[in-house]
């Protein structure tokens, strides 16, 4: 047998391969699994559709009502600590972020110019207190110097009602030869001598009332002079107390930026003081906001740096003008090409105690804060601020 029917005999007959078709499907397995996925696309537009009901209904009956904003922070009304006078710095018993009592101490000037100051003023009212008792006595004296002048006065009309019948009784005499020449020239003398000494004692009178007169009026100045005196004496001692900066309120101490040895000047700025209880809410709402705005409404207030806690606030006021009329530079409307932005009205709101309570309200904080405008008040109802 040759090779190649040995090859042919050793592979045999080939076998016909004759391709297999899949089997249908049964129709009785795809029918629940389009039942099963219709299904659960219903209950997802169930679930979908009860979901936008209940946003719905609550939008309806209450989110319509609340005038939410992010743009909020909490503000103060910060204390700026600056000397009237001016003076080196000896001390600062306070230091930087402290907490301080209304009254305690913060900053120490020296004092010694002012010492002096005060010492001198009131040695000037002790001058013019001793002036002021020499004119007194001055004044005793020219009182009894018109006393002795009035008496001087009565004495002397006595002599000129003495001298004017002497002199009548010698001229009936002279008349009747019974008197001589010489008595009538004699009781003529003496007529005429206490009509002079009168006029004399009349004048010393007035002259020793003038004199009353203007010590009085010296007495008035120098009382004057001495009020002038005790007035720089109390401003000295003014002076002297403002050497000792205190702190207007209870609250914490900030920005201080001065040393032991500095140079103050009046007006300027050593630190700040950030009250305690001063802390507000101030949120800028949209001008579309501000119809569901009004004073005494509740507002319900969350801060970032406190999460999970919601505190209930009050409306206490809104600005009578948006946040870019007062800015340092107003935007100019009426010149070049216009562009309308929405602007923005600052909403002060009145915190609760609680939220003080806390102790981590801080000036800039920032605040998510709604309002309920279905809580607006009455109008002429008294609206009481939560603090």
């Amino acid at each position: 047998m040759s090779k190649q029917d040995r090859i042919t005999a050793e592979a045999g007959p080939k076998a016909t391969v004759i391709p297999q078709t899949a089997a249908p499907a049964d129709a009785s397995n795809a029918k629940p699994a389009s039942g099963r996925k219709r299904a659960i696309l219903a209950l997802v537009a169930l679930v979908a559709l009860a979901g936008a009901g209940f946003e719905g209904g609550n939008y309806w009956t209450e989110g319509r009502f609340m005038v939410e904003t992010d743009d909020a922070y909490v503000q103060a009304d910060i204390a700026l600590i600056s000397s009237r006078v001016q003076g080196y710095v000896a001390a600062l018993p306070a230091t930087e972020n402290a907490h301080v009592r209304a009254g305690d101490v913060l900053v120490r000037l020296d004092d010694g110019d002012y010492r002096i100051a005060l010492a001198t003023a009131k040695s000037r009212v002790d001058t013019a207190g001793r002036t002021l008792a020499r004119i007194d006595a001055q004044t005793d004296a020219a009182r009894a110097a018109v006393a002795s002048a009035q008496a001087g006065r009565a004495a002397a009309e006595a002599q000129l009602r003495t001298a004017s019948a002497t002199l009548a009784r010698i001229s009936d005499l002279a008349k009747r030869n019974v008197a001589t020449q010489a008595q009538l020239d004699t009781a003529t003398e003496g007529f005429d001598t206490a009509t002079a000494n009168l006029a004399m004692a009349r004048a010393a009178v007035t002259s020793a009332q003038a004199q009353v007169d203007v010590l009085i009026a010296q007495r008035a100045e120098a009382e004057g002079n001495r009020r002038e005196l005790e007035l720089a004496v109390a401003q000295a001692q003014r002076n002297l107390d403002l050497t000792v900066l205190r702190a207007p309120a209870d609250g914490t101490l900030a920005n201080l930026s001065l040393e032991v040895g500095d140079l103050v000047s009046p007006g300027t700025r050593l630190a700040a003081l950030v009250p305690d209880d001063a802390l507000y809410i101030e949120a800028n709402f949209k001008e579309t906001q501000m119809a569901g705005i009004a004073a005494g409404e509740t507002v319900s207030v969350t801060l970032d740096a406190l999460p999970g806690r919601t505190f209930e606030g009050v409306v206490a006021s809104s600005a009578p003008a948006t946040g870019s009329v007062f800015s340092l530079l107003p935007a100019e409307n009426a010149t070049g090409n216009f562009t309308k932005i929405v602007q923005r009205v600052p909403v002060r709101i009145a915190l609760p105690t609680e939220a003080f309570a806390t102790g981590q309200l801080r000036a800039g904080l920032s605040a998510v804060v709604t309002v309920d405008s279905r809580t607006a008040p009455t109008p002429g109802t008294t609206v009481a601020l939560a603090k």
